[in-house]
């Protein structure tokens, strides 16, 4: 791979985790082989032993998932990344390489459900005890801190309020408390927001979403500061089984060649329509880090390259005002995920938060009215006509 330290996040883009290959392939080729052949006997016992470099079992190491890897570790100014076979695999992997009996977790409030529940539900059955606090008020953070607290877990902007975090704030608190710090960075991606440089530990990624950017794969990455780290990562991923394979590595790659442009294009839509919203009689109110009236919006100077492509909003007519803007949308899809090039709507509370309590969801403020859009990159006024069509039945 040629040198592209000094070069911008679109030749980055572009280049990174490229090397020379065979026959002068310009892209990664496709291992898509469960196994590798050894020279020898001989070789194949160094190999597992550590001694020679190489390739033994596409589980534990494969090109094309390296070279995917390397991109992205690039993009984030890391000390290397692991692909995990979805988001949650990626957290999963992490919080067990993090956590213990008797630690304590504080997680932001806005955040993906599943993560919520995973804490919730099945590491509390490990007697790992978590906290969920509002981690746009650091007062807040600080107080839920607790001596056996080993790790602060932040998604800014949150999962799907768009509230958000000063992460220079969180790792001030996480280090004076001895606590590590991830960042769920999946909203930004490395083109609008990159964590390490603000003092995180780890990040993670639902590649599903905007590094892939095309709706055809699921897959997650943990990056990692201290390369010291990349070992021992490696080597319980590799126990949990959750790595992803070749092929998608392959799609993942090729869709972070045009991750900066397609970033570019998700921010303008997406400010541009949170302003129609912001001024649309039948809305109650929108979230949005463009919007001058989102509470945090001085951080999008501070620690964001621009503004990202998802937007929140509540209609006054409420839940069922939602549902008929849904169930009548024109041009939008009516699906969860996001950050594909299409644009998506969907309901929260009954839908990718829908395993969350209740209770948790009100402290949270993701409300039984809110609707959640990932803007995509067609023709903003084909979006804001198909807006229009759905508010209409409002």
């Amino acid at each position: 791979m040629k040198n592209i330290d000094n070069c911008s996040l679109d030749t980055k883009c572009v280049h990174a985790g490229i090397s020379e290959y065979e026959f002068g392939s310009v892209v990664p080729p496709i291992y898509q082989t469960s196994t590798f052949k050894f020279k020898n006997a001989e070789q194949g016992a160094r190999l597992f032993k550590g001694e020679e470099d190489g390739y033994i079992y596409t589980r534990m190491r494969n090109p094309t998932v390296e070279a995917m890897e390397k991109s992205i570790s690039t993009l984030e100014c890391g000390g290397g990344a692991l692909g995990c076979s979805s988001g949650m695999a990626a957290i999963n992997t992490l919080f067990t390489y993090l956590l213990k009996a008797g630690d304590h977790v504080v997680c932001s409030q806005s955040v993906y459900g599943p993560t919520t529940n995973l804490l919730s539900t099945i590491l509390s059955k490990f007697n790992v005890e978590s906290s969920f606090v509002d981690t746009s008020d650091a007062e807040a953070v600080e107080s839920a801190m607790k001596p056996n607290t080993t790790l602060l877990f932040v998604e800014t902007p949150g999962n799907p309020t768009l509230v958000m975090t000063d992460l220079a704030k969180m790792s001030e608190i996480a280090k004076s408390h001895n606590a590590k710090l991830a960042v769920d960075n999946t909203f930004m991606s490395p083109v609008l927001q990159q964590p390490f440089k603000f003092g995180a530990d780890y990040i993670v990624h639902s590649m599903t979403k905007f590094l892939n950017g095309h709706a055809d794969v699921v897959g997650g990455v943990i990056i990692i500061k201290d390369q010291s780290e990349y070992t021992d990562i490696r080597k319980l991923l590799n126990h949990l089984g959750g790595v992803i394979d070749p092929f998608n590595a392959f799609l993942v790659h090729r869709g972070i060649k045009t991750l900066k442009i397609r970033m570019e294009r998700h921010s303008r839509n997406a400010q541009i329509i949170a302003e129609y919203l912001e001024n649309h009689p039948k809305v109650e109110w929108v979230s949005f880090p463009g919007l001058k009236s989102h509470p945090q919006h001085y951080l999008v100077e501070k620690q964001m390259n621009d503004v990202g492509g998802m937007i929140s909003c509540e209609l006054k007519g409420g839940l069922e005002a939602g549902r008929m803007l849904m169930n009548n949308i024109d041009v939008w899809l009516l699906a969860v995920s996001l950050g594909g090039v299409e644009s998506l709507i969907q309901h929260p509370a009954s839908m990718t938060h829908a395993s969350m309590s209740k209770e948790i969801r009100e402290q949270a403020q993701i409300t039984d009215g809110l609707v959640r859009l990932s803007v995509g990159i067609e023709d903003v006024d084909d979006l804001i006509r198909g807006l229009e069509i759905g508010l209409s039945f409002c």
